[in-house]
């Protein structure tokens, strides 16, 4: 249950429960301008009327995945660069990928491979997966917006109680590998509502909003307290404005159970959770947990309201003197196969494989010779992406990369040409749409040339 704890008053000072009649009507007109009591009451309804908008899902492997021993196989290279995997035959002609994707195999006809991005950054951090653009590039005053704010801005909330851009991205021990990006110039209201922190498994009976009570939210000072990351950005770019939007966002939030019967999984049919496979609450390393359950969450997220969900998966930098590139691939590719089978299965079975976009990557590929430790090492030059959903034509490879899979020699694909197919696949004009920053320069969600992947939308 999630509850709103006001200051407790003597049994005189309104009803009997102790909260004020002051407090008690602030709910439904917040002097910082929150959303009504009749929103509130209706947020229920919006939620039921929101199945069918567009939305992304973004899954993010912190590490940089190794695109032979997944999706890039090359059974007929040398052994030192085909690795110890089979490649499997799928169900769509001539598309094979490893055999630790079985399920995934099966039904190729859902999915787009993209295997020839061509310009990872090359660093271990997550913020080209959230933004599409290098993180050293020149920015905006303000900074680039992720994907999640892009969308939020664009399309905005689709129920008061569900933010538009929510993040399932875990705290690590490697910090880059857990940013959800920023909601940059376009201010923090737009930011990621980042729903998990440093514990494995969410708890949402327990879950409070960053410790915010009913007096904080009227508060603009203890608001700021409250939300570290909002407070630093609002002060460092002057959007104090943002705040009163995101206060009437958390009120959203904290008046009705939709998002929290959303991280529910004991609302889910058992049966459908089971086909996700099973989680585990470990963090790797430095990286995140395989919750593979997030997935599933993402789903219902999705389903509740939300326009774009990140979340990060586990940790895929094996390339150490342990030499564990492919035992770690045994164990954590089957994960991923069952998770990302069952959520286009979900999709699929619930009609929403036309709103619904899924991308799933991780910051580049991985050396196509073997190293000394039996390990392959960082590898920007070549990267691979897996697209579902968002009424894509599917059942392709878009791109190859060369025999031994070192760089793409057919049809390159850049990370912003993967998200203008996002965007557009939402219902988003990503080239002819133009936001003014904050020094009021216009700026594109991507840069001018990158274009909707054509041969799928």
């Amino acid at each position: 249950m999630l509850t709103i704890t006001g200051r407790q008053h003597g049994r005189s000072s309104g009803f009997c429960d102790g909260v004020s009649r002051r407090d008690f009507m602030t709910i439904g007109s917040m002097a910082l301008g929150g959303i009504s009591l009749a929103q509130t009451l209706q947020a229920e309804e919006e939620t039921k009327k929101s199945r069918g908008h567009k939305a992304i899902i973004n899954i993010y492997l912190p590490g940089g995945p190794p695109h032979l021993d997944m999706w890039d196989p090359k059974p007929d290279a040398p052994a030192e660069i085909r690795g110890e995997f089979a490649a499997i035959p799928t169900n769509v002609p001539g598309i094979f990928v490893s055999e630790l994707f079985p399920r995934m195999a099966q039904m190729m006809d859902k999915f787009v491979l993209v295997r020839s991005l061509s310009d990872s950054d090359g660093a271990h951090d997550a913020y080209q997966c959230m933004t599409g653009r290098r993180k050293g590039s020149r920015q905006p005053p303000g900074g680039w917006p992720s994907g999640g704010a892009w969308v939020s801005h664009m399309a905005g909330q689709v129920t008061p109680a569900i933010p538009a851009n929510v993040a399932l991205m875990y705290q690590t021990g490697n910090r880059t590998w857990g940013e959800p990006g920023t909601g940059g110039f376009l201010g923090v209201a737009h930011a990621p509502f980042n729903l998990v922190g440093r514990e494995a498994r969410s708890k949402p009976e327990n879950m409070t909003l960053n410790g915010i009570t009913l007096e904080k939210l009227q508060d603009r000072t203890s608001l700021m307290k409250s939300l570290d990351r909002f407070q630093r950005e609002a002060d460092h770019r002057g959007q104090m404005g943002s705040l009163d939007v995101y206060t009437q966002q958390a009120m959203g939030i904290l008046t009705t159970s939709t998002l929290i019967d959303a991280l529910d999984l004991s609302k889910e049919d058992p049966k459908i959770v089971a086909r996700y496979g099973e989680s585990s609450e470990k963090f790797q390393r430095d990286g995140a947990p395989p919750m593979v359950e997030n997935l599933c969450i993402a789903r219902r997220l999705v389903e509740a309201g939300a326009r774009f969900v990140s979340l990060n998966f586990s940790r895929w930098d094996w390339h150490g003197a342990d030499g564990m590139n492919f035992p770690k691939c045994r164990e954590e590719c089957p994960r991923l196969d069952a998770g990302l089978s069952a959520l286009v299965t979900d999709l699929h079975e619930r009609g929403l494989d036309k709103d619904v976009s899924i991308v799933v990557w991780g910051e580049f590929g991985r050396t196509p010779k073997i190293n000394n430790s039996n390990s392959r090492d960082h590898w920007p030059q070549a990267n691979t992406a897996v697209m579902a959903g968002g009424g894509m034509r599917t059942g392709q490879a878009i791109g190859a990369t060369n025999r031994y899979g070192e760089v793409p020699q057919i049809r390159p694909v850049t990370f912003q040409e993967v998200f203008a197919t996002l965007y557009h696949c939402a219902g988003i004009d990503a080239q002819n749409t133009r936001i003014f920053d904050l020094s009021g320069v216009p700026q594109y969600l991507v840069d001018p040339g990158n274009k909707p992947i054509h041969e799928v939308i």
